[in-house]
Parts: C-alpha cells; sequence; structure tokens
C-alpha cells in the first residue's frame, strides 16, 4: 500500500542550487507519491514509492502554473522539471511546458531517464522545452539494472534507441547526466565515450551521489536536502572529483563535447 507523505505537497518548489544549472526553480509534475521507471540505489527521493512506466495525469497542469504565478522567476536561472520521480511519465508534460512558457521567459530544462523516449508522444512534448538531461548510468546491461534497477518492461536496447531517435528530432539542447558510484574500467569507459561519439550531445555532466538517500519517502529529497533534517538518510559512496575530472578529460579529449563534473 502507497502512503503519502505527512508533508504538505507542492508542485513547485526551491529555488534549489544545482551545480550544473545555477539557482533552479523546482517543477513537480508526479505528485507527493514518488513514481519512476527506476528505483535508483543512490536516488535522493528514498525508495521509491510506485514503480512504473505508465503515463498518467499525476498533478493538474492549472495546480502547477497557479502555483508557479506565485513565484518570482527573475530570480532564478532556469525552470527545471524533475520533482519526486519521472517527469515524462505525466502526461499533460507539454500542457506544462506551454503553459511555463506563457508565464515566463526562463529556459525550460526537463530531467530525464530516458525509458519513454522511444515514445513520440513522449519526444513531442519535450519539443517544447529549452534543454533536456538525458541519464546515462551504465553502458553495460549488468551495470545499468544494478544501478537504476528498472521496473518489468523497461528494455536496455529501447532506451538508447529512444534516446538517437530524440537526439536527432530535438532542436534545444541535449546533454548526457551520468552518475559515477566507482571508478569504471577501461571497457566500460572506451563504450561510454563510443556511445557519446554517436550522439553528440551539447554537453556531458559527470556526477557523484553526494545528497544522502532518505532511508524513507521525503519531499525535501527533491532539494538540495536540509541541513537541519529530522529524518534517516543513508551516506552514499562518492568518488573524488579527481576520479571525475581524469574521466572528464578522457571524453572531451575523444570527443572534443564540453564536460563537467561535479567537485568535492
Amino acid at each position: 500500500m502507497l502512503t503519502k507523505t505527512s508533508e504538505k505537497f507542492r508542485a513547485v518548489y526551491g529555488p534549489v542550487k544545482s551545480w550544473r544549472y545555477g539557482r533552479s526553480l523546482g517543477i513537480d509534475p508526479i505528485g507527493p507519491v514518488s513514481t519512476c521507471s527506476f528505483n535508483c540505489v543512490y536516488c535522493q527521493l528514498g525508495e521509491i514509492e510506485q514503480k512504473t512506466n505508465k503515463r498518467s495525469v499525476f498533478v493538474p497542469t492549472k495546480q502547477i502554473l497557479s502555483e508557479l504565478a506565485e513565484f518570482p522567476t527573475s530570480e532564478v536561472d532556469v525552470i527545471t522539471l524533475s520533482g519526486s520521480g519521472e517527469p515524462t511519465l505525466a502526461t499533460n508534460l507539454d500542457e506544462i511546458l506551454i503553459g511555463i512558457k506563457k508565464q515566463t521567459d526562463k529556459p525550460k530544462l526537463v530531467l530525464t531517464n530516458g525509458t519513454t523516449l522511444n515514445n513520440p508522444e513522449v519526444r513531442y512534448a519535450l519539443g517544447f522545452a529549452d534543454k533536456v538531461s538525458v541519464k546515462i548510468d551504465g553502458v553495460t546491461f549488468r551495470k545499468w539494472l544494478g544501478i537504476d534497477r528498472p521496473v518489468p518492461g523497461v528494455n536496455f536496447a529501447d532506451i538508447w534507441e529512444g534516446i538517437h531517435k530524440f537526439k536527432n528530432e530535438f532542436r534545444g539542447e541535449m546533454s548526457i547526466q551520468t552518475m559515477i558510484l566507482s571508478p569504471w574500467d577501461t571497457l566500460d569507459k572506451v563504450e561510454y565515450i563510443g556511445l557519446i561519439k554517436s550522439l553528440m550531445p551539447s554537453e556531458v555532466q559527470l556526477n557523484t551521489p553526494s545528497r544522502p538517500k532518505p532511508l524513507k519517502r521525503q519531499l525535501d529529497g527533491r532539494g538540495n536536502h536540509s541541513q537541519e533534517r529530522d529524518y534517516e538518510v543513508q551516506q552514499l559512496k562518492c568518488v573524488s572529483s579527481d576520479v571525475l575530472g581524469k574521466f572528464a578529460s578522457e571524453i572531451y579529449k575523444n570527443t572534443k563535447i564540453p564536460v563537467r563534473y561535479k567537485e568535492d
């Protein structure tokens, strides 16, 4: 049985300090119950409550736009759709992005795990975004399965196919975000660099799980996590910025694509 958080849910939250995008105002189209097609071992939301790859309307567009109207968006750098799970599971994603554009000229960013990109309706909706960051945490089936823990029905090969289709159609900036939990071996690095070459994203972002993972679902997990939190968390193993920096240099040397990485 799903249990909703006792915290008051608001679809618009933040701003959140992002090392990649600056001051980011969060838009949560998923709602108080975390819902995703992945249950990543490092997820800052905690264990995902509703694991699914089925799309639906979770938060009404009207509610989101009404809350957004209360924020002075002039004080933020970007409007980011992410929140309580996989934002592309929201079937009103296009309505939300169109509505945001009518209210502010700030760039619209969507963070996605890529599991829905084979769906033409999702690719159409994402066309209203200015930037899309797609997560690729592993280039082998075994590593992907162990880190991202997908729901049944999500196919490894379909994700790659969907990402390539999206890249060919999207007119905005598509970046690739990769979470590094431990140093990669040479074969994985070579495979990853080859994939980046084939995709030619605007940017590559290398991260490591510096944010803690709540033991239970917390809305606070959508942001930077409060320093005065009253809930238990699991501190995850991270690699050093030196490891990320060396990998970043290898990627850039072989692709000439800009690479940013999370520094200590």
